[in-house]
Order: C-alpha cells, then structure tokens, then sequence
C-alpha cells in the first residue's frame, strides 16, 4: 500500500511547477473577460450573482466590490502566486495564497466554471498537504528517501482517480457508449469541436476505436494506483495521450490541462530515474530555490495535515458515491450541485450542436448581432465554435438557456457594449437560440427558440 499511495519527490517537484503553469494559463485565458464576468458591468452583476447563488454574493471576496480594479488585482496577484509556484519561491505559501484566491475569482462567477475549474481547486488544495518544497535527498535514486507517502499522497492520488472512476460509472450505464457510436456523437457537436476535431469528425473507424480505447481506460482507471514501476507509467501515458487528444479537438477550457496536471503525481521512480539520467539539468532544475524546509519534518503541522487529509478522503469517497448513485444524498442537499461529480459526455454525449443569434436593431434601422457585431444571420454558420470567443463564454450562454435573469443581465452587457463604441445606438436585444439534432445516418435540420426580446436601458 505504501509503494502505491508514495509519490516521488521529484514528481512533486514537477507537479508544483505545473501548478504555477496551469494558474498562468487560466488566468491567461480569464484576462480578457474580466469586465464582461466579474463587474457590474458585465453580463453577471452581483445583483443577478445574488439572485442566483445567494450565499455566494456575501462570501465571495470579489463581490465587494463590482468595480474593475478588484478582480485585475485578484488576477495579477493568482498570477504572481503561479510564477512563485514554477520557481519554487515559498510553495507551501505560494499555493495557500493561490488556493484562496483562486476560488475567490471562482465563486464570483460559477456559472462559467466546468469540471476541469472544479478539479483545479481541488488539486490547489490537496497541494497544501503536501511537501511541495521539501528537497530530495542526493545519491541513489532507488533509496526510499526519494519518496514521500502520507495521507496528503494517498488524498490527491485517489482525488485524481475519482474522477476517472465515476466517469467511467457512469458511462457505462449510457447507451452509445456501449454501442461504440458515443465518440462519434462527441465529434458532431460542432459548437466544442475545434482543430483536429473538425478533421477527424467523419473518420468513422477512428472514431468507434476511440470509444473503445477511451471506455477501456475510464475502466481501468483503478490500475493507476494498483500497478507501479513500468505499467502505471503506461497507463499514465494513455491518460495524456488522451487528454492532449481532447485538448486539440474540443473547446474544454484549463480541463485537459489540468487532468495532465494531476496525472503527473503518478509518474513512478523508475521514469524520474530515467529522465534524470537522460536530462539531468531538467531534473535539476525543479528544485525549488526557496525550500519551505530543508530539514526537519516534511511538512508542517504534520498532526493536523494528517487530520485533514483523512477528512478529505472521506469526503472525497462519500461526495462520489453520492455522485453515482450507490449512497442516497443527505436530506437537504441541494439538487444542482456541479462540483460533486464529473458527467463528462456520460451517461451519453449531448445529441444536438446549438448556438445563438441575438438580432439587435439600432436608431438608423439597421440591426446587427449584437453577440459578433456582424449582419444578422439565423442559417447555420460553416464554424459553429467560432461563435463562442472561449469556453467560458460557451458555459455562459449555455446556462443562459435555462435561467431567464441570466437572459436579462447579458442583454444588458451587449447593449451597453455596443452603445460604448458607437454612435448609432442600439435600442433592444433579441435571445434566440438555434438547434441541429444529430444525425449519424441522415440530415440535420435547424431548430429555433425565442428566448426573449429585451430593451436597452
């Protein structure tokens, strides 16, 4: 049990550097919406955030204020954090500033958060309970110094395993899945389809050994803590084939990322000792310069750590097995809970690609969609995806779908995006939502939803 739940130090070493990296990455990829999703100003004010989520408008620190400054400052600060994490400066420290104020950019807007936001904080936070800038020891690599094994190790392992587990559960209670047509459904949702997605859409054979391949996997997934030495780094090699694979081919935000994130924690001594041998400086390099501790305990407070890992992998086993149906949820849990399971096209793929148009007519009779700002259209674009600017704003008007006050806020965040940068003034805003059912075998027809006209103030 202990060879399976250790983890290398210099895995733990790659593992803090990638953190910083990854926290670059999604605060990259926030920059450019930070008026349009964490101001007053934008397409959530906290007046709909309350109205939505009420006990997130008293407790996100950025919903005090819905001013521009605050989140460019909670931005700026979570990207000093990640570039202290890739350096090394401070880990423990380092990842306890970025946990907090990850999740504090997180809870101003959730409803732009997928699973891979979900896991990002998760991992933020098992990375507290673990000894991120502790040095490993030098001489023979085989030793067991080279390897730390605590309840934080065993936490984060089965954190990243949980997800696999319960989305392989609960792919195997869907239908195409098992008919080995699921992938190929995944590939015609040509609003997430980008890049290689587009190119293999209609390799058929490729596709339905996908689903197998993928399956198969999602299966086996326990085999990441059972095996060790050369199958685990096998097994973890398919993971991120398979997540670069989705990384080139859907519109999925910092997830792939940040599942390659965690699967590096399962990387065993074997692979660090033939990396090392084979780029020393690049192994050396992970060592951070400003230890936490270079002797001593490993980890502070190691009592409490301990105390709270345990807590944690409780909650961890319990949140999943709630997840997938084998426990009943406490009475009183609330029924939308997103972060306490991963549905990832399970039981089965979504079966329609869909987008919006948002005709807007202005003060000289002309009208302009006031999502793209170009002539209206409502047939179907040659690139569904590249009506979305990201992911998040995928996220965005696809839960506007169903909540109308989302409806009312981005409607008001269009008009006065537009009126700011034109003279000729946009009056109302018109929501329309349009369908393509999917249709392996046959055509596909357009399908309209009004969800309302709304007038600029």
């Amino acid at each position: 049990m202990v060879r399976r739940i250790a983890i290398d130090r210099r895995a733990l070493a790659a593992f803090r550097a990638a953190l910083g990296l990854c926290l670059l990455a999604d605060i990259t990829l926030r920059w450019s919406d930070i008026v349009a999703f964490y101001t007053d100003s934008g397409a959530l004010p906290r007046s709909t955030l309350a109205e939505l989520y009420p006990v997130l408008g008293d407790v996100s620190p950025l919903a005090f204020s819905g001013a521009v400054w605050l989140p460019l400052v909670a931005l700026g600060l979570t990207a000093l954090a990640g570039l202290a994490l890739v350096v090394g400066y401070h880990p423990r420290l380092s990842a306890g500033v970025a946990f907090v104020l990850l999740v504090s950019i997180q809870l101003r807007n959730p409803v732009v958060l997928n699973a891979g936001d979900t896991l990002f904080r998760r991992l933020l936070f098992w990375s507290l309970l673990l000894p991120l800038g502790c040095a490993w020891e030098d001489g023979a690599p085989a030793s067991a110094s080279t390897r730390v094994a605590t309840a934080g190790t065993a936490g984060i392992l089965l954190q990243v395993l949980a997800v696999y587990v319960t989305n392989g559960l609960m792919k195997l209670r869907g239908t195409y899945w098992h008919q080995g047509t699921a992938v190929q459904y995944a590939f015609q949702l040509d609003h997430l389809t980008v890049r290689l997605g587009d190119v293999v859409a209609g390799w058929d054979p490729v596709l339905v050994l996908g689903n197998w391949l993928w399956l198969t996997l999602l299966v086996g997934s326990p085999l990441l803590l059972i095996w060790t030495g050369r199958y685990r780094t096998g097994l973890v090699a398919a993971f991120v084939t398979a997540h670069i694979c989705m990384a080139l081919s859907f519109l999925l935000g910092v997830f792939p990322l940040v599942s390659i994130l965690g699967l590096v924690l399962f990387l065993p001594t074997p692979f660090w000792d033939a990396l090392a041998d084979r780029w020393p400086d690049a192994i050396e390099a992970l060592r951070p310069r400003w230890p936490d501790s270079t002797t001593g305990p490993q980890i502070w407070f190691p009592t409490t750590t301990a105390s709270l890992a345990a807590l944690g992998i409780v909650a961890i086993v319990v949140l999943n097995a709630i997840a997938v149906g084998f426990v009943a949820a406490p009475t009183g849990t609330p029924d939308r809970i997103e972060d306490r399971s991963w549905y990832m096209f399970a039981p089965d793929p979504p079966q329609e690609t869909w987008w919006y148009a948002a005709p807007a007519p202005l003060e000289s009779g002309n009208r302009v969609d006031a999502l793209t700002g170009e002539p209206v259209t409502l047939s179907r674009p040659p690139e569904v995806s590249d009506r979305f600017p990201n992911q998040r704003w995928k996220k965005f008007l696809g839960t506007a779908r169903h909540e109308p006050s989302l409806r009312q806020s981005l409607a008001t965040y269009l008009c006065s995006r537009w009126n700011q940068g034109h003279d000729d003034a946009m009056e109302r805003v018109e929501l329309i939502v349009l369908t393509e059912s999917t249709n392996l075998n046959g055509s596909e027809s357009v399908d309209q939803e009004r969800l309302g006209s709304y007038q600029c103030a």
